[in-house]
């Protein structure tokens, strides 16, 4: 049992297969998906990992959170789920990034998000209903729900029925949808079909619980480098860069210093006869040989 991740939705595309078929796939995007606490059974009751993704303004997190993430040395997240493991062994380090490599192509996941809003919808298009009739003696109400009360037992309307009212904006978890592609350097998940959630919104990936797990699937996790591993850092002041060193000389020897001074002075020399001015004619006029 495996820690998920928290995505965001990118939008839809489709991938070629190799055989020349097109798959309609959902992209996912891991913003810097880091572990952010552990729950563990001595202190919580049960093994749980806590991830935090996406980069949020001091403003917008409140004090005790500020504390906890200041006390895990991570930066400020913007989404926080918890994810629970089976046992000791499930749990990541706490400050290491979760990799899109995580999941492998071909795998089953479970996808948690909230669907998108409609607002205030009537009952044919919340519920399907087919209307009243589009004919006369129906005034104005061809797409009410018709009657909803019963007789004077129980003269009340039960809870539950089908009517008009607010229409999406619910949590809703789509179940065994397939991997198809993974991008570890971009942080890409390629999701095959359509997610719950409008784009941008916050998604929970984990593995599918009704589907068989493959044997390749890596435990507990991977782990990204940290940036500061592997990206460019500046040599410090005073220090040549490795890929700049070169051999400099500091030394001129007797025999260069003579040469470059011979060159020094025959250049002077052809400056001089270059520059020299044009005799003046008795008019004040100079005039060009």
């Amino acid at each position: 049992m495996r820690t998920g991740v928290i995505a965001k939705k990118v939008g839809m595309t489709r991938l070629f297969q190799e055989d020349g078929r097109h798959v309609p796939v959902t992209v996912l995007a891991l913003e810097d998906c880091q572990v952010t606490a552990h729950r563990t059974g001595d202190k919580d009751g049960y093994f749980g990992v806590q991830v935090g993704s996406g980069e949020a303004k001091q403003k917008n997190v409140s004090k005790p959170q500020r504390e906890a993430f200041a006390k895990a040395e991570v930066a400020l997240k913007m989404r926080v789920a918890e994810f629970r493991v089976e046992n000791e062994e499930g749990l990541l380090p706490v400050g290491a990034f979760i990799s899109a490599e995580h999941f492998i192509a071909g795998q089953k996941v479970d996808i948690t998000g909230h669907t998108q809003g409609k607002g205030f919808a009537g009952a044919m298009k919340r519920w399907g209903f087919g209307g009243l009739r589009a004919t006369h003696g129906v005034s104005i109400s061809h797409r009410s729900h018709g009657s909803t009360g019963n007789r004077q037992d129980p003269g009340r309307v039960f809870k539950g029925k089908k009517m008009a009212g607010h229409m999406g904006d619910r949590q809703r978890t789509q179940q065994n949808l397939e991997i198809v592609r993974t991008d570890a350097d971009r942080g890409l998940l390629f999701v095959k079909g359509s997610v719950p959630g409008a784009k941008n919104g916050w998604l929970l990936v984990r593995d599918a619980v009704k589907a068989k797990s493959s044997d390749d699937l890596p435990f507990p996790g991977v782990m990204r480098r940290n940036r500061d591993e592997f990206d460019h850092q500046e040599a410090d002041a005073g220090l040549v860069e490795s890929g700049a060193e070169h051999e400099v000389g500091t030394e001129v020897s007797t025999e260069e210093q003579e040469r470059l001074l011979k060159e020094q002075e025959a250049g002077a020399e052809t400056e001089n006869t270059t520059d020299t001015p044009a005799a003046d004619t008795g008019d004040g006029e100079s005039k060009e040989g």
